[in-house]
């Protein structure tokens, strides 16, 4: 299983950012996907999730209305759009897999990890 994720960068705030994480070595669209991320020092937290489909999506409060979740099955792909951007958003953000169909925001439901990229976010 192969979890690679891109796009993350230096941008200055309310700058946009578009993240994408090519999937391998699974089904992908049977999986639940999300992305979570990690800022110096503190716990990797929940950012976004989508369902097998992509019918149903969830988001952290901190990102609603920001951020956007998205999947390509035929790509085999999941995407993150980042929009207005703020400097609190600066983290590594990893993307994930379920072994659950469902828009998951747990970390624990989820199996699989990508390696993270870095996002920047100046003020």
């Amino acid at each position: 299983v192969q979890l690679v994720e891109s796009g993350g960068g230096l941008v200055q705030a309310g700058g946009s950012l578009r993240l994408s994480c090519a999937a391998s070595g699974f089904t992908f669209s049977n999986a639940g996907m999300g992305w979570f991320r990690q800022a110096p020092g503190k716990e990797r937290e929940f950012v976004a999730a989508i369902s097998w489909r992509g019918g149903t999506t969830s988001y952290a409060d901190s990102v609603k209305g920001r951020f956007t979740i998205s999947r390509d099955n035929a790509k085999n792909t999941v995407y993150l759009q980042l929009n207005s951007l703020k400097p609190e958003d600066t983290a590594v953000y990893y993307c994930a897999a379920s072994g659950l169909d469902r828009a998951v925001v747990s970390s624990m439901r989820y199996d699989y990890w990508g390696q993270g990229t870095q996002v920047t976010v100046s003020s």
